[in-house]
């Protein structure tokens, strides 16, 4: 699915993650970018872009987003790896 932001983003940066990271998050979002759906939550979202993958939940009808969590891209790959 491809996720788009149009509105000035606000994001909740509730882990504190540094305001890089966020301001990559914002813009990806304002750019649009794939992402892949929670199947067991509504509105969650794990956004990819540059390395990074972001956990997030998009707040509807406000369009505000909350960062839950984000982790090197890479790590992902190494959990994929040792679960096969």
């Amino acid at each position: 699915m491809f996720l788009r932001i149009n509105e000035r983003v606000k994001i909740d940066n509730l882990n504190d993650y540094p305001a890089e990271v966020v301001s990559h998050l914002e813009e990806l979002l304002a750019s649009g970018v794939e992402a892949r759906l929670d199947p067991k939550r509504s509105n969650f979202y794990d956004v990819e872009g540059s390395g990074r993958i972001f956990f997030i939940h998009a707040m509807p009808p406000s369009g505000n987003v909350m960062l839950l969590a984000t982790w090197p891209a890479e790590l992902a790959l190494v959990e994929q790896a040792a679960a096969v």
